[in-house]
């Protein structure tokens, strides 16, 4: 089935969907979640949550990309339910690892003016990254967005790890750079 007929089960409110939604993106995901939470029962209840949130917000929304939907839900669902688990301490896996890698790129603000500037920063972190060359660009978001490890990023794209680093590393003074060009930080 493809993912407007999914989609249009959405709007018929018919439960095929989610059925349809897991066949279809269930294992894709699993891996966005465990990436990110490295707990095969948090990973399962995040994916879970997912079909619960994309049910009851399709409609009113009708996703262009069905798959990327699913996985920003199962993202941010990943990330509230990390930041629940580990509100003490910072626990093992790429998670912690990748928020320190972006650490000197982004400030941390908890004021309004603070969160107008992260939404002018988040519209200037998608322009440059849709700015970046196809690699450069998969390897930046499997990072940080995916939080693939620099090992199972190496092996997919057929680098060494030393390599992914140094274009990590590479990309991240770029993106401070544009971000201080436009003086968002």
């Amino acid at each position: 089935m493809n993912d407007q007929q999914i989609i249009a089960l959405y709007f018929e409110r018919d439960e095929r969907a989610i059925v349809e939604t897991n066949q279809k993106y269930g294992s894709y995901c699993y891996t966005v979640a465990h990436n990110i939470l490295n707990n095969p029962q948090d990973s399962e209840e995040c994916v879970n949550d997912t079909w619960l949130k994309a049910w009851n917000s399709i409609p009113p929304a009708r996703p262009n990309h069905l798959k990327l939907f699913l996985a920003k839900i199962t993202r941010n669902l990943s990330f509230d339910k990390y930041k629940a688990s580990h509100s003490q301490k910072r626990g093992g896996g790429e998670l912690p690892l990748v928020l320190d890698e972006l650490e000197f790129c982004v400030a941390d603000s908890r004021d309004i003016e603070g969160e107008l500037i992260a939404k002018e920063m988040e519209q200037s972190v998608l322009a440059f990254v849709r700015n970046l060359p196809d690699q450069e660009r998969n390897i930046f978001l499997r990072r940080y967005f995916y939080v693939e490890s620099i090992g199972e990023i190496a092996a997919r794209y057929a680098l060494k790890e030393g390599n992914v680093s140094v274009i990590l590393s590479r990309t991240r003074q770029k993106l401070q750079q544009a971000l201080r060009k436009e003086l968002l930080i």
